[in-house]
């Protein structure tokens, strides 16, 4: 996920962000809009709606966030949350669990961020596992 934000004293927390998520991987590439939010400076929520692979993909996503000692704007989170995919007459269920890093340009609302996003896809009577979906986000980003 690649993501653009605004950098507090604290380092690189930020209340509020919102920009554009890709997500890249076996079976196609998806792409849409999305936000996160941050209750505390380490815990925050995301979502998404993409858009791609012939389907509408709506993500909820829980993460931990928490800074590299000495790096400034630069942060690891991990996370996990319940997808629903529509499209093709079908509507097929998913759970992913994202781990990656983000990057808030000092001094500027730009937060940029990748992440590895495994999935658990759960289609009628059957589940596989996705290992090979990464995610690009940009944010704008409120303090």
């Amino acid at each position: 996920m690649l993501g653009v934000s605004a950098q507090t004293a604290e380092g690189n927390q930020y209340k509020l962000g919102g920009g554009i998520l890709i997500d890249v991987g076996d079976g196609g590439t998806m792409v849409g809009p999305h936000a996160k939010y941050f209750f505390t400076p380490n815990h925050a929520g995301e979502a998404a709606v993409l858009f791609g692979r012939g389907a509408t993909f709506v993500h909820g996503v829980y993460s931990y966030n928490s800074t590299f000692p000495g790096v400034n704007g630069l942060s690891w989170h991990l996370g996990a949350g319940p997808s629903v995919a529509f499209g093709g007459g079908t509507t097929l269920f998913t759970l992913m669990a994202p781990v990656g890093v983000e990057f808030v340009i000092p001094k500027a609302p730009i937060a940029v961020s990748v992440d590895w996003r495994p999935r658990y896809f759960f289609i009628e009577n059957e589940t596989y596992f996705d290992a090979s979906r990464f995610g690009l986000g940009l944010r704008y980003t409120i303090k």
